[in-house]
Formats: structure tokens, C-alpha cells, sequence
């Protein structure tokens, strides 16, 4: 693209063609020459930010959109992290204590949760578990065991509150290279009504769906298996048939379509770690967080691999080095399969 002062001289030289003289810098001709430059620079510039916009290779945010729209594909939104919450107290009650429905605890960050359905903590009891979301959807919802200590909204009589296992499934809103990557797959997969791109791209469209395999003649010929996953994980039963209705719906004649959950296969991560002059405490927190943020629904039917892994942590801030002892090696994918996060071990290296 040409440059501003580029243009003004090439009008410049224009100019001293057509009339045989030079003008100088300082008149008033030069100057409106100069401020037509500008103009065509700026409409040279709009022309190639349009250019690009008409294309999903180059096309960016709500462009992108449209260009995804018309292969009815929809940006998939941010999803909340999601875990249990423990409620305590000191003394075992005498009487049942009441936890309301939005009970709201957060992290020393200020990352808050809230619980998802009313609990009751039982007269003689010292704790009692809730299910609980993140206020917003995001990464950052995806804290490590632990981290949520502060009681925001107290119910009454509790004096404690933390999260037994890690809040997962947050993700952020799909980014432009994510969409693209499946818009541009979409040319090269062409669903025709009858194969595996047709199945995995329906599913795609329901709200809650982070990713689907298809495979055909699971039982035979005749036959479609579908497994949809969610950030979360599994899917529930209400998704699953909704789903199921659709495709049952949509599918060729005389074909029998399922869509079942996925086999959750547990990883155990243990890594070491050094954080330099940082505080150990501080950057275990973020790696805990980062890897129980990768382990969502999107990773059904790909592999475990060990160099995404350590990709990602050596990412995380205040990380100076890192060791991965577990897994030992790559896990392969399986298109019925949903790697799944099993327990998190993070020591500091060389202690």
C-alpha cells in the first residue's frame, strides 16, 4: 500500500509533466496536493480493509460472522466454568442451615461463583457440597482446588467456603483463527446430507455443544453414532435428546442415528516446576488453572499431546521451567473418547 508521501509525490511528478515547472513546498498548491494525498491514502487503505472483510481467510470479527453465517455456522459463545462448592461451619448446628440458590463466593482474585441450585447444610453436620458456575463465562473461571475462600454473599450462619476439586469447562469466546479454521473446513468437508461433516456440523448448532464426531456404520450399515461433548464434559440428558430429535429429523432414510456421550478416559498430570524469583504458590495456582482449563469438551476424539501440554505451561507466567513426569508419553484420540482431567500434581522443582 502506498504511503501518503509516496502519492504526493507521484502527483508531484504528474503535475510537473502536464505543466513543465517544479512547485515549491510552501504554496498553496502544493499544500492542497498534499491533503489530496492523504484522502487517497485513506481510500486505499478503506479499499483493502474492505477487500480483506470479503473473504473468511482474512475477514475479522463480525465479518467473519457473516461469512460463517452463510455456511450456518455460528461463533461459539464464552462458557462458564463449573464445580461443586463446600459450605462449612465451625460447630455442627443444632438446626438446618439454608444455602440459597446465587450464594456467592469467590477467589482472592476477586473471580467470583455462584451456586446453581439451593442447599441445605444438616443440623449435625460440618459441611455440605453445592453445584456451582461462574458468574462469567471464560478461562479465568478455571481456578485450581482450593481457590475459592471468600465468602461474598454469607449465608447466614456458614463461616466457610472453598471448592473441594478444580472449577473446569470455561472457555472463552471462539477466537476469529478458531472460527475460520472451521469455516474453512467447511469448504473442504462438504456436508452433502449423508456423511460424517453433515452429522458433526447439526450438532455443532445447538447451544451447549463444543464439539461432535460422527462415525459411520458404528453398528453396522445403516447406522450413525454421534458423540457431542459440552465445555464442560459430557452432556446431559436433555441435551442428548434434543439432539437426538434433530438429527432423527434431518438424517437420510432409513439410516439410524444415535448420539451418545462420550467414554471419559482420565489423565493424571504431575509436572514440576520452576518459577525463578517468583512465588511458588502464585505460578502453581496459574499452572493449575491453565491446565485445568485446557482439559474441556473440545478435546473430544483428539489426542493428549505431550508438546501442547508443555506449550502450555511453559506459557503461563512467572514459569521458568518446567518437567512433565505424567503422562509419559502421547495419548491418542478416539472419536468416542473425551480425555478428561484426573488429578493434578504440581511440585516445585528440586524440592
Amino acid at each position: 500500500m502506498r504511503t501518503t508521501e509516496k502519492i504526493y509525490q507521484e502527483m508531484l511528478g504528474a503535475f510537473r509533466e502536464r505543466s513543465g515547472c517544479d512547485l515549491e513546498n510552501s504554496c498553496d498548491l502544493a499544500v492542497r496536493l498534499y491533503a489530496v494525498a492523504a484522502q487517497v491514502q485513506a481510500l486505499e487503505c478503506q479499499t483493502d480493509w474492505v477487500l480483506n472483510q470479503s473473504f473468511p481467510q482474512t475477514a475479522q470479527g463480525v465479518y467473519l460472522d457473516d461469512h460463517a453465517a452463510m455456511r450456518g455456522i455460528a461463533r461459539q459463545e464464552a462458557e462458564k466454568a463449573v464445580g461443586m462448592l463446600r459450605f462449612s461451619v465451625a460447630d455442627a448446628p443444632l438446626g438446618d442451615l439454608s444455602i440459597p440458590l446465587g450464594s456467592v463466593c469467590m477467589t482472592e482474585g476477586e473471580m467470583r461463583f455462584r451456586t446453581t441450585q439451593a442447599a441445605v447444610l444438616a443440623a449435625g453436620d460440618l459441611t455440605v457440597e453445592v453445584p456451582a458456575e461462574a458468574l462469567e463465562g471464560g478461562k479465568g473461571g478455571n481456578v485450581a482446588a482450593g481457590s475459592v475462600t471468600v465468602l461474598a454473599v454469607c449465608p447466614v450462619g456458614i463461616t466457610g467456603c472453598t471448592n473441594p476439586a478444580a472449577f473446569t469447562g470455561g472457555t472463552d469466546a471462539e477466537s476469529d483463527g478458531a472460527l475460520r479454521a472451521r469455516v474453512l473446513a467447511s469448504f473442504q468437508r462438504l456436508p452433502n446430507g449423508a456423511n460424517a461433516a453433515f452429522y458433526e456440523e447439526q450438532a455443532l448448532r445447538h447451544e451447549g455443544v463444543a464439539a461432535a464426531t460422527a462415525i459411520g456404520r458404528a453398528r453396522g450399515i445403516g447406522t450413525v453414532d454421534v458423540y457431542i461433548a459440552t465445555a464442560a464434559g459430557a452432556p446431559d440428558s436433555t441435551l442428548l435428546a434434543e439432539v437426538r430429535k434433530d438429527l432423527q429429523a434431518k438424517r437420510e432414510i432409513a439410516v439410524d442415528v444415535q448420539v451418545l456421550a462420550p467414554v471419559q478416559r482420565g489423565v493424571n498430570v504431575t509436572v514440576e516446576l520452576d518459577a525463578g524469583e517468583e512465588d511458588f504458590v502464585t505460578v502453581k495456582g496459574r499452572v493449575e488453572s491453565a491446565v485445568a482449563g485446557w482439559f474441556t469438551g473440545k478435546l473430544l476424539g483428539k489426542p493428549v499431546l505431550l508438546a501442547e501440554l508443555g506449550r502450555l505451561i511453559y506459557a503461563v507466567d512467572g514459569v521458568k521451567n518446567y518437567h512433565i513426569l505424567s503422562p509419559a508419553a502421547d495419548a491418542a484420540g478416539n472419536s468416542t473418547t473425551l480425555p478428561k482431567l484426573g488429578t493434578l500434581t504440581v511440585t516445585e522443582m528440586g524440592s
